[in-house]
């Protein structure tokens, strides 16, 4: 690993008018995160309403024969999911009986990281001492050694080889036809170990000029693959394989797709193995919880940020005394995070107030009645020590 380091000096003046493009920034958060986290309630009741009216009129059926009396309804099916054809990478000649064979590639390459250091003068002022290290290691994307702070001695040359998938366009639950736009739900990939077929496949396909090793199922292309240089490859491949599956979705003739709700959303799920409907149901659920607390909180921490941004120049104007601006910056954090929790949960329950009145109400009757309950117990124990 080498390095190179470059100091940068910065006014007060000039960070000033650097603050005020975070102060634009902090205003449209200011903006957005309120109508995020208020659009995230009814995205969340919906989507639950949705589930639960999905759950309700769901039919199980078998995956064959198709039955047209169950043309348009919600139905759940497990089986064994089947492909008609074999998916090859026609580069490698890798092959698989799949419904998704997906290459990985990577190269050895130079890699830029930095790291800085920053110091406040007294009048405002900052220098920043910035450290550009570089060290070669494997990347799945290529990185552009051109646009390095150091590019001389660190030459990454063009990335050939790519990450590529090969998708099945169709594929067989009994009777059923599955198209693409279902199967790209399946998440279930798993490593594709090389075969004496696929290595013999492999070498024959290949046609660089470069040696090739097999190693640990996966190809290298390069001198040595324990001692690689720049400028190598390695390739390995996933498959999403053919097996049991369970959906739940609307039967469209001898296809399925997806289900529109009366709630609101239009429901198509789809997982690996044999899974009961109410199984399917219940994790789309915790999903759809987990999805509304990561948008709640981040809306919440956001807000806080943006509010930071805006009171950012008032900071820079106290670090004229470094210690001083510390004390300020500290400050402005804890108003800004107090700020991010007040207003995110005044909005949440307004949107609760809105989208779902009566359990608002419920909860916030709940909430009075036990606040008031913890007073009067407050107020009858200090009686009982007067007395």
């Amino acid at each position: 690993m080498d390095k190179v380091t470059e100091t940068t000096r910065v006014s007060l003046g000039g960070r000033l008018r650097e603050s005020l493009i975070g102060v634009l920034i902090g205003l449209f958060l200011l903006i957005a995160c309120p109508i995020l986290l208020f659009w995230n309630e009814g995205r969340a009741i919906t989507t639950a309403q949705s589930l639960e009216e999905g759950a309700a009129v769901t039919i199980p059926v078998a995956a064959d024969p198709v039955l047209p009396a169950n043309e348009g309804r919600l139905i759940h099916v497990s089986g064994q999911l089947r492909v008609d054809r074999n998916l090859t990478d026609r580069m490698f000649g890798v092959e698989a009986r799949a419904v998704r064979l997906a290459r990985q590639a990577e190269m050895f390459q130079w890699i830029e990281s930095k790291s800085s250091e920053t110091r406040t003068k007294i009048g405002g002022g900052q220098e920043t001492a910035t450290t550009y290290s570089y060290s070669r290691d494997w990347s799945s994307k290529p990185v552009d050694s051109s646009a390095f702070k150091e590019p001389a001695g660190h030459d990454n040359p063009p990335m050939a080889i790519r990450d590529r998938q090969i998708e099945t366009e169709q594929a067989r639950l009994g009777d059923f036809v599955l198209g693409t736009t279902l199967l790209r739900k399946l998440d279930n990939a798993r490593p594709l170990p090389l075969s004496k077929e696929q290595v013999n496949a492999i070498r024959a396909a290949y046609k660089g000029e470069r040696p090739l090793h097999l190693l640990d199922d996966r190809i290298f292309i390069g001198a040595d693959p324990l001692a690689p240089t720049v400028g190598d490859y390695r390739i390995s491949y996933e498959i999403v394989p053919e097996g049991p599956v369970s959906i739940v979705a609307r039967q469209n003739g001898r296809g399925l797709g997806e289900y529109q709700t009366v709630a609101g959303d239009a429901l198509l799920l789809v997982a690996a193995g044999e899974i009961p409907a109410s199984e399917m149901f219940a994790e789309a659920q915790a999903d759809n919880e987990l999805l509304s607390w990561i948008i709640r909180i981040g809306g919440i921490l956001f807000l806080g940020v943006g509010l930071m941004m805006v009171l950012r120049p008032f900071a820079i104007l106290a670090d004229i005394v470094p210690l001083f601006g510390s004390l300020v910056s500290f400050g402005q954090g804890v108003i800004a995070l107090c700020f991010g929790l007040l207003v995110g949960s005044t909005i949440i329950a307004v949107a609760w107030l809105y989208y779902r009145p009566l359990v608002a109400a419920l909860v916030l009757a709940f909430g009075l009645a036990t606040t008031a309950g913890i007073i009067w117990l407050a107020k009858r124990r200090k009686a009982a020590q007067m007395a």
